[in-house]
């Protein structure tokens, strides 16, 4: 057993000193190749470049994986980074919002506190919401006021913040109101300040377009727009909502009524306008002469004034 260990070891030493002595003679040789400065020892140095590096490809493949990893893991974080101040961004834009609505609906009360109006004879009825169309293609609610409390169609309805719509439909103790945002619902209105004219056109979304306006460079997301009186529809003044530039870049409303949360609406009684049946009766010719009896009439006014000029022209 020894004799068979000692001859195993007779064997594996001089093979050893032949491995050692080959690695010195391979590392002085390629020492001395790259220190020798020499056209024929740079030409062979150029050969064995040539030769090793392009297949050495494979093994750049794990240190290119690497390095895309950690520089997707930094564009990942920054991302993530990114999408934490956004959110924060947003959270704050809706505090300042509920904030915004929350004073609005105040001065809305202080407003009817004071009893404030648009117009001397304008008065309102208040009544509830009782139910809504619940079809897509039909927007209306319900209001639990009628023919009994003098509601007519035509009236303005709005909320605490905001004009809704208008009464499309009364019966003895309820009456409909058709929201701006149906598709029948056309209204005039007008987009401060730059007191541009439209037709606030429902299109069965909660931003209505815009429609015919006379110019659109002059009218900016952000503006006032308010009902324009015109038709005699709707009484002049009443908010509506403001400017904004939708998804496919028209002009359209942010309603300021609150359209989600409809519990109870007023409805504007509103009065026809004073008719002038004799136009020629607001015609003066000298403001200096003034009618002798209650009875004179325009054309006493004409005669007396031609009369008058030819006594001074004598």
């Amino acid at each position: 057993m020894a004799k068979n260990k000692r001859h195993g070891e007779d064997y594996v030493t001089p093979v050893r000193r032949i491995l050692v002595g080959l690695l010195v003679f391979v590392l002085l040789a390629v020492f001395l190749i790259w220190r020798i400065d020499s056209p024929r020892v740079e030409r062979f140095r150029a050969q064995i470049v040539d030769a090793l590096v392009p297949n050495m490809e494979w093994a750049l493949v794990p240190v290119t994986k690497a390095a895309g990893l950690i520089e997707g893991f930094q564009s990942y974080a920054r991302l993530a980074e990114q999408n934490q101040e956004l959110r924060r961004e947003l959270q704050q834009m809706k505090a300042w919002r509920e904030a915004a609505l929350q004073l609005e609906q105040e001065n809305a009360r202080l407003l009817d506190l004071n009893n404030v109006r648009l117009d001397a004879r304008l008065s309102f009825v208040s009544g509830v919401v009782l139910a809504d169309s619940g079809s897509p293609f039909r927007q209306s609610v319900l209001l639990n006021v009628g023919a009994r409390d003098g509601v007519v169609d035509g009236w303005a309805a709005m909320d605490g913040l905001g004009l809704v719509g208008r009464i499309s439909g009364v019966g003895g103790q309820t009456a409909r109101v058709i929201l701006l945002t149906d598709s029948s619902s056309r209204i005039p209105v007008t987009v401060q300040p730059s007191g541009q004219t439209a037709l606030l056109r429902g299109d069965n979304t909660g931003q209505p377009p815009l429609d015919f306006l006379e110019n659109p460079d002059e009218v900016r997301p952000g503006d006032r727009v308010v009902s324009s009186g015109d038709g005699g529809l709707f009484p002049a003044g009443l908010l509506v909502g403001e400017v904004v530039r939708g998804p496919d870049r028209r002009l359209r409303v942010w309603l300021a009524a609150d359209y989600e949360r409809l519990e109870f609406l007023r409805v504007l009684r509103s009065h026809e306008g004073e008719r002038i049946e004799d136009a020629g009766a607001l015609i003066v010719l000298n403001p200096a002469l003034a009618p002798v009896g209650e009875n004179e009439g325009p054309d006493d006014l004409t005669a007396r004034a031609a009369g008058e000029n030819g006594e001074a022209e004598q």
